[in-house]
């Protein structure tokens, strides 16, 4: 990532470009690098992008929950004087952009979700996570994509660390558990935002008939789908993601 990290009291985020907000969220076991593409891209398109770190390992046990990240982007976008933007997710990310849409509306413009949960996503199994064990958590990594090789060393090495922390790899755990307690099955159609999903033809952690219940239940929806490609196109295809966003942007301005 080519941009600063900018750590400010709680947040930890980084912020490029100016212009029209989007706010872009990574998933349970993301970093502030997985929407590095779309970064550098859109802060040069006219557009104000801020991806701030969610505490997925710092929030109290009690508090670690979908609710509670929602809370915490909230409180990030008051800090930095956001009234409404457009937010962009993958997985859990996805799911804590939903959860916003359905509490605080106003601060939602449009969304864009990228292999969400919030209906369905694949647990990692009763055995996960396997602390001690490399290859088991490079096995889980590379699954998450088509191309294995996509799970670079320094991925599976930051997950390794991440699961053999005790306190870290029970939070991981709340919080899955908590991503299927917030079913939003029953909000979606009640969500007539323009949405734009965009899904990986091969993606098993968020299978493809999941994105078409997405589809279903949400109002103003329009689905894209990347082939050749797993649960995070903006790590496999970035060029081919950030082409489907400016294009639906083009019929669905970022106010």
């Amino acid at each position: 990532m080519e941009y600063n990290v900018k750590t400010e009291g709680e947040f930890k985020y980084i912020e490029a470009g100016e212009g029209k907000t989007l706010i872009v969220l990574h998933g349970l076991m993301g970093t502030l690098d997985d929407f590095g593409g779309l970064v550098k891209y859109f802060s040069k398109k006219g557009y104000r992008v801020l991806v701030p770190e969610l505490p997925i390992y710092t929030l109290p046990i009690i508090k670690t929950n979908v609710k509670s990240l929602a809370k915490f982007v909230k409180k990030f976008m008051e800090y930095k004087s956001v009234p409404q933007a457009t937010l962009i997710g993958n997985s859990l990310g996805g799911h804590v952009c939903l959860y916003i849409t359905k509490n605080f509306p106003e601060l939602v413009y449009s969304l864009v979700l990228t292999g969400s949960s919030g209906l369905y996503e694949k647990a990692m199994g009763d055995t996960y996570p396997k602390r001690g064990d490399y290859e088991y958590i490079k096995a889980k990594a590379e699954a998450v994509f088509y191309d294995p090789k996509t799970a670079s060393k320094k991925m599976v090495d930051d997950l390794f660390e991440i699961v053999n922390d005790r306190n870290c790899a029970i939070r991981i755990l709340a919080l899955a558990k908590s991503a299927i307690r917030h079913n939003m099955a029953k909000d979606l159609p009640n969500m007539d935002l323009p949405t734009c999903l965009i899904w990986g033809k091969q993606d098993d952690v968020t299978p493809p008939d999941v994105a078409e219940e997405f589809n279903q239940l949400m109002p103003n929806s329009e689905l894209f789908w990347v082939d050749k490609c797993g649960h995070a196109p903006m790590m496999e295809h970035p060029d081919l993601f950030n082409e489907i966003v400016e294009s639906w942007f083009e019929n669905n301005p970022v106010q």
